[in-house]
């Protein structure tokens, strides 16, 4: 058996576990990112606090609007009561009467305004609740998905160090180091095998004496131009 046959193998599990890790980064991310769930809860918070703003605005001018009622109905009495013979006096209700009345016309204005807000601000609130009722259930079954599939990855993963080991155990100490050096150099590739006198990786080309040398059951033969340990498939 060629010294590099075993380092092949090893990376062939060495890349499983590789992917395996890589989905299982994937979708943890995908499980700590709430920010759809966070954006319709904040939504449905604040078309909650405009609406009750809403509402308190269209009470303070029900509330004003019935206090101004109240004094019209006074002046008006005081005006139409006989009591006040005085002709100034008689006059000076007349205005006032007739300012009371203006304000409050300009009060029910604000009102009629209040009320639209209102209304507008209660259907933005029924239609952030809708949405968040949708995402609530539907990331809940995305998220019982997506830990379904992370436990059956981590099986995986224990299933592929077991590999690993017995992959790693025949294996020379001095090459699997060299392995492992060239590995975290070429992104996980440190053995790459060669056809049509090339290299698989670099497409670089291998002369007759580096090729037969990558069959060796001793040494280890690299590729001139990558660097990576070469294996005579």
């Amino acid at each position: 058996m060629s010294a590099s046959l075993g380092l092949y193998r090893l990376q062939q599990v060495d890349r499983q576990v590789d992917r395996t890790r890589t989905q299982l980064e994937s979708i943890q991310k995908t499980l700590d990112n709430d920010s759809e769930l966070r954006g319709g809860l904040t939504e449905v918070e604040r078309a909650q606090l405009e609406s009750h703003k809403a509402g308190s605005e269209l009470k303070n001018l029900e509330a004003e609007a019935e206090s101004q009622k109240a004094k019209i109905e006074v002046a008006e009495s005081s005006l139409y009561g006989g009591k006040v013979q005085n002709p100034k006096e008689l006059q000076d209700l007349q205005k006032d009467v007739a300012s009371l009345k203006k304000h409050l016309g300009t009060l029910e204005e604000r009102e009629l305004e209040a009320m639209l807000k209102v209304e507008n601000a209660e259907s933005v609130l029924i239609e952030a609740k809708a949405r968040l009722d949708e995402i609530q259930p539907r990331l809940a079954q995305a998220h019982k998905e997506l830990m379904d599939e992370q436990a059956r990855l981590i099986k995986d993963l224990d299933r592929l160090s077991e590999e690993r080991q017995a992959s790693v155990t025949p294996i020379d100490a001095g090459l699997l180091a060299i392995y492992e050096d060239l590995r975290r150099q070429k992104r996980g590739v440190a053995v790459t095998d060669f056809s049509d006198s090339a290299c698989s990786s670099c497409g670089s080309t291998l002369n007759a004496a580096l090729q037969q040398n990558a069959k060796s059951s001793k040494q280890l033969a690299h590729c001139p131009s990558c660097g990576r340990i070469l294996y005579a498939n």
